[in-house]
């Protein structure tokens, strides 16, 4: 096995151009795919089934390692088979058949409505900062919008009086979001009595700005996130795309359809909003409750 792994790391740097840091990984993954089928009996490649992969993809994951990991090994395996296959050192890919781990569905953190609201009320509205680190969460949780979407953000991104933000997602893509009445008038509060305070802000496009007048980073944002999550005595982690997996999550059980959601979300495909048709056991049993005809 090692001397096979070893030509298919050279055909990756001679004939396929790959970068020493794929050709390190793919061959530290090669290396423990190895040890395993080594660990049950397995000396040779064309003796390598597809459970053998599918057993080690579960291996992987129970030692702790994310999903994108487990893809990328798995990857590497696929390719190596593909490699021994067209060179005819086995006669089939044992790995052709086996799903992919990107399939894997993984349920999002999600809020409880009470640790929303006790997050958008940790900051101190009776300072500047906290003005606009109210008018921020309250962004976030108003349009579901990704972190990179509400640094984007400029002052004529938003129309208080029509009541709507217009966010640029993945690809530049353009998509209209309602602001609802709160979060208008922490804006309102913002725009009228904070920003206006800071140097250079009149000539300054971005709508939400740092003390010293620039646009705030997606790192900004996101500690700013973590720091309010500790403020409001909040245990689950809590990082910006919770507030939108919250935002999703709280519209889907308050009857919104699934259709409405991935627009105001932005996703091209349904299937990528369906992780937030996941429901409490409370909301099952009373879905339950109300429409079972013995319930």
């Amino acid at each position: 096995m090692r001397e096979h792994i070893k030509s298919f790391l050279e055909y990756l740097s001679a004939e396929c151009g790959a970068s020493p840091n794929t050709i390190d990984a793919y061959g530290r993954d090669l290396t423990r795919f190895t040890e395993f089928l080594t660990a049950q009996g397995v000396a040779a490649p064309g003796d390598a089934r597809a459970g053998h992969l599918v057993d080690f993809m579960v291996a992987e994951k129970e030692r702790g390692l994310a999903v994108n990991s487990v893809w990328r090994a798995v990857v590497a395996i696929r390719m190596f088979f593909r490699f021994l296959t067209a060179e005819g050192i086995i006669p089939n890919d044992p790995t052709s058949l086996v799903e992919s781990p990107r399939l894997w569905k993984r349920l999002p953190e999600v809020l409880t409505v009470r640790d929303v609201e006790n997050l958008l009320n940790a900051p101190d509205v009776s300072e500047p900062v906290g003005i606009r680190d109210r008018a921020i969460l309250e962004v976030f949780y108003a349009t579901g919008a990704r972190v990179s979407e509400v640094t984007g953000l400029d002052v004529s991104s938003v129309d208080l009086d029509v009541g709507y933000a217009r966010c640029y997602g993945k690809r530049m893509k353009e998509r209209i979001v309602p602001l609802n009445d709160l979060a208008r008038d922490h804006l309102r509060h913002y725009l009228g009595d904070a920003r206006p305070a800071w140097k250079g802000a009149a000539e300054e496009t971005a709508l939400f700005l740092s003390i010293r007048g620039k646009r705030l980073t997606r790192t900004a944002l996101w500690s700013l996130v973590k720091r309010y999550a500790r403020k409001a005595g909040i245990r689950a982690n809590v990082y910006p795309h919770a507030l939108r997996h919250s935002f999703a999550t709280h519209l889907l059980e308050g009857g919104a359809d699934l259709r409405t959601v991935q627009i105001l979300l932005g996703h091209v495909n349904i299937s990528t909003t369906e992780i937030y048709t996941h429901v409490s056991k409370d909301q099952l049993k009373s879905v339950h409750k109300r429409f079972h005809p013995r319930g």
